[in-house]
């Protein structure tokens, strides 16, 4: 099943699988499909809209995604990261037990398919660049402008 939400940063495409988020995605307007509501898709909304106005900083959602146990452990890790604060790739690498693992938990984090909820976006460069954002740095940097924002108000 899947559900549609439109928010500041385009259209997001979530889906939910055996009772699980499974997915969370930016998506073009013109690849929206029809919606099936489920008590599950409507709180995961739910959730978003409160996170883009500020009401939300953490998600309380059944996640659910596929990967190797490097790729989980770096996604784990990512949702420890508080809202409104960033840490480096390399910071990331050295927490989940692989110092010289900046690159693999950059693509680690590329595979992340829960977009916002699992917070990649919240990972820059060592010299505070902002680094890759599967969906553009002008998102990852809007997401970080409005978490920013809503932290000191």
């Amino acid at each position: 099943m899947k559900a549609f939400l439109q928010s500041p940063v385009g259209l997001i495409e979530i889906k939910e699988t055996d009772r699980y988020i499974s997915s969370v995605k930016i998506i073009h307007e013109e690849d929206a499909e029809e919606s099936e509501a489920s008590p599950l898709l409507n709180n995961a909304i739910k959730q978003l809209e409160e996170y883009f106005s500020g009401e939300r900083k953490v998600f309380d959602l059944p996640l659910k995604q596929n990967g190797t146990p490097f790729q989980k452990k770096a996604w784990e890790y990512l949702s420890t990261i508080p809202y409104g604060k960033t840490v480096s790739y390399k910071d990331e690498a050295i927490s989940i037990g692989s110092p010289k693992g900046c690159r693999a938990v950059g693509a680690a984090n590329g595979k992340n398919n829960l977009a916002i909820i699992v917070p990649c976006h919240r990972v820059v460069n060592e010299g505070g660049g902002l680094g890759g954002y599967a969906y553009g740095t002008d998102i990852k940097l809007l997401l970080l402008e409005l978490e920013n924002y809503y932290n000191f108000m």
